[in-house]
Formats: C-alpha cells, structure tokens, sequence
C-alpha cells in the first residue's frame, strides 16, 4: 500500500512537471520540424524503446484482439487527434488562447462522467475548476490574443481535441487494456506513431534527418521521447487505473504554470506579478478537486 502511494504521488510529478516542460521542449523543436511529422518521431521512437525494455525484462507482449484494438482507439484519441491536431491547430490561434482553450478538459471530463456514468458532480470539484478557469484566464489575458481569418477553425479543432483526450481519459479509465500498462503505452504510441506518419505524408509534411537537426532540436526531442514520452505517458495511464479520471485532468492546470516558470528561467520570458497570482489561483482549483470526497 505503502509503495502505491509512492508511485501515485511520483506519477503525479511526471504528469505534473515533465509535461509541463514540454511546452518548451516543443516550442523549440517545431521551429525546424513540421509538427506530425515531429509527433511521428518522438511516438514511433518512444514507443519502440518502450517494447525493447519491455522485453528485455521478460514481459509478455502478447495481447487480446480487443486490447489491441482498445491501445489503437485510446493512442488515436490521446496522440494522433489530442496531441497532433491540437499542434496544427496553433497554426491558426495564439497559443495562449489555446492553452485558456485546453484548461477546459476537467470540465469536459466531470460532464462526459455524469452523461456516461451517470456519476454526481460535486460541489468540489465544480469550485475547483472554476478556479482552474479563472487562473488561466488571468494568465492568457496578460496578452493581446490576436485572430486570423482562419482562427475559428483552429478554435473550433481545439475543443474538439481537448474532447478528444476526454474522453480517452474515461474510456482508458473503463477499457480492456493490457494489465502492465509500459505494454500499454508501448502500443498506443506505436499505433499513434504510424498514423501520425501517413498523415504526415499524406499533407506533404517535410521530412529532416535527425542529423540535419540543430543541437538544441536534437536535445529537445531526446528530452520528447523519454521524459514526455516513455515517463510521462505511462505515469498518465497508470494514474487513469488508480485514481480517478476528474484528478489525472488536473494537470492541464499545473502544466501552464510549469512552462511559464520555464518560460521565464530558460527564454527570459516575464513573470510579472499577475502570472504568480494566477498560479495560486490555478493551484487552489487543484487543490478543491483532489480533495472532494468520493460517493
């Protein structure tokens, strides 16, 4: 009991801190990379180690139909759709709007849980992401957001990502996967690489050699791969298994506040006032929804 506690309370981190940074790792990396060619990369490689390390500890690879179908249903809805679209779709909104935009998914979760589970929202978690709302305003809002022609489109696909990776956050949380979940995450993101490939090609994306890759790029997608990739993502479906799904959104709360301070130490962005009390703020939303009570 003890050691599960551990794994949560670090899984958290991972989820928390590590995906947080990779709004920088990716701010970099898609300077000189097109971005599902990028998502390609980092998923077919990512996953790939995933299955060698897998193996190489003697763990059975061996799925049903079903899990298999399930790994390609939940790495479509959380990598192809939720991760890939949302980066084309910064093409055409400011990505600040966009992460306002993105701090929607705890809502979407706790309505999609009432529909489908027909599970109570409580008061708690209601305040808590009101909360989370409200800081992510304070902090967009800091920025003149600027729209195109085409920014309707880029919102309108925005919300249908963040949908996306709702509702892959409760249907992993109900589906017949496989039970080591590095097996798991090995397959969503071989699943997701591949369709992320074709798509690729399919919009005549430009493809690099990572030889032809600046250093700092290089560095990034190293950091893509094994911190955001392989770490993070197997923290994200192990904590969907053993904690409630309205917790695990959380960190599209905390992940803003971590590319800020990053932000602000790596590219000397600025922290002004105004971005730490929206970071309280945001921190307090989480606080409200981990801390309601189960019924």
């Amino acid at each position: 009991m003890k050691n599960t506690k551990v794994l949560i309370i670090l899984a958290f981190i991972a989820i928390y801190f590590i995906w947080g940074s990779t709004y920088l790792f990716n701010k970099i990396a898609v300077t000189e990379l097109s971005p599902l060619f990028l998502g390609s990369v980092r998923f077919l490689t990512a996953g790939s180690i995933i299955m060698i390390i897998a193996k190489s500890l003697k763990t059975s690879l061996l799925i049903t139909k079903k899990q298999f179908l399930n790994t390609i249903i939940s790495g479509f809805l959380f990598l192809v759709y939720g991760n890939g679209v949302f980066v084309w779709a910064l093409k055409y909104v400011d990505s600040g709007f966009a992460a306002l935009l993105a701090s929607t998914q705890p809502l979407f979760v706790l309505f999609l849980m009432r529909i489908m589970d027909r599970k109570p929202i409580q008061k708690k978690s209601l305040i808590g992401v009101s909360l989370g709302i409200l800081g992510m305003y304070l902090l967009v809002s800091q920025q003149e957001i600027t729209t195109s022609n085409e920014s309707l489109l880029g919102i309108f696909m925005i919300f249908t990502c963040v949908f996306s990776w709702s509702y892959g956050s409760v249907f992993v949380s109900k589906a017949d996967l496989p039970k080591n979940f590095f097996v798991t995450t090995g397959y969503q993101m071989l699943s997701a690489g591949i369709i992320l490939a074709i798509a690729s090609l399919s919009f005549n994306e430009v493809w690099l050699s990572p030889l032809s890759w600046s250093f700092n790029v290089q560095v990034c997608m190293f950091l893509l791969i094994f911190l955001g990739g392989i770490v993070a993502f197997t923290s994200f479906n192990y904590l969907l298994k053993v904690v409630s799904t309205e917790k695990v959104s959380t960190s599209t709360y905390v992940n803003p506040v971590v590319a800020i301070l990053l932000g602000w130490y790596v590219l000397d962005e600025k922290l002004t006032i105004q971005s730490m009390v929206a970071s309280a703020i945001i921190l307090t939303g989480v606080y409200f929804i981990n801390s309601r009570k189960r019924k």
